[in-house]
């Protein structure tokens, strides 16, 4: 099971707006011991929207959504989840009590139609003005904006998928590899580490050198921390193999 994001919205991918749900979410996950897998930017298309959605459950991910669950024609993502899901879109009686409750007679035509779900969603809690985002199917669906989508994932985060909360995150070992040497020189050495430490994501960046600065890679080893120790202090070892390469380490934790 991985865990992912969709960020929904044309404005998003015209420049309109920055996105700020990528970095927050990171942080909110970071904080519970959690990673993201994947991220997705999508237009307000509702058949892409379905497809993404479609092909993430497929996979037995899990989702969370920010965007695209008002009211107006450009929002589409009610309709979308329920396209992916194969439901109809029904309204919820909860949902429309708390945007009633709320708005009085203002919420009608017109606002009460955010209670419109795929059959069978459950109510995720807006603490700003009560009109509900909701989930089907392991995906979490909630507003675009930042001020209700970051408290309701937290929400979310910390009732609906407290099992997923690692008490021992995952832990990051990093270094430079500085010298004349190629990431295609270190593959087998990589691919030697890999093969050791499953449970550990390396990851290599490189940067092919200035006048101001050498020839270098920044290698990383993340994972549960023995491992990452582990991995790194082997990597480490193998290094010595190539004698012109100096190392700057960069983080222990």
């Amino acid at each position: 099971m991985s865990l992912g994001l969709f960020v929904i919205g044309d404005e998003i991918l015209s420049g309109k707006r920055q996105d700020k749900h990528l970095a927050r979410v990171i942080g909110l996950l970071a904080e519970r011991g959690m990673a993201l897998d994947w991220a997705q930017f999508l237009g307000d298309d509702q058949d892409r929207i379905a497809a993404a959605i479609a092909a993430a459950a497929g996979r037995g991910d899990t989702v969370l959504s920010c965007g695209g669950i008002g009211a107006t024609p450009d929002d589409c993502t009610r309709q979308a989840a329920a396209q992916a899901f194969g439901r109809p879109i029904v309204r919820h009686p909860e949902g429309e009590a708390l945007i009633l409750a709320q708005y009085g007679e203002q919420a009608l035509p017109n606002r009460v139609l955010m209670a419109d779900f795929p059959a069978g969603a459950e109510l995720i809690p807006n603490p700003v003005n009560r009109v509900a985002g909701f989930s089907v199917g392991g995906c979490y669906f909630v507003p675009g904006f930042p001020e209700m989508a970051w408290p309701m994932l937290e929400w979310v985060l910390d009732q609906r998928l407290r099992h997923l909360h690692q008490a021992e995150p995952a832990v990051e070992y990093s270094f430079n590899a500085i010298g004349p040497v190629t990431e295609g020189d270190l593959l087998p050495l990589m691919q030697a580490t890999l093969a050791r430490f499953p449970s550990i994501k390396l990851s290599s960046l490189p940067f092919r050198g200035s006048p101001e600065r050498p020839r270098q890679i920044e290698f990383g080893f993340k994972g549960p921390r023995a491992d990452a120790a582990a991995a790194y202090a082997s990597f480490r070892e193998g290094l010595k193999a190539w004698p012109q390469i100096e190392v700057e380490e960069l983080s222990r934790p």
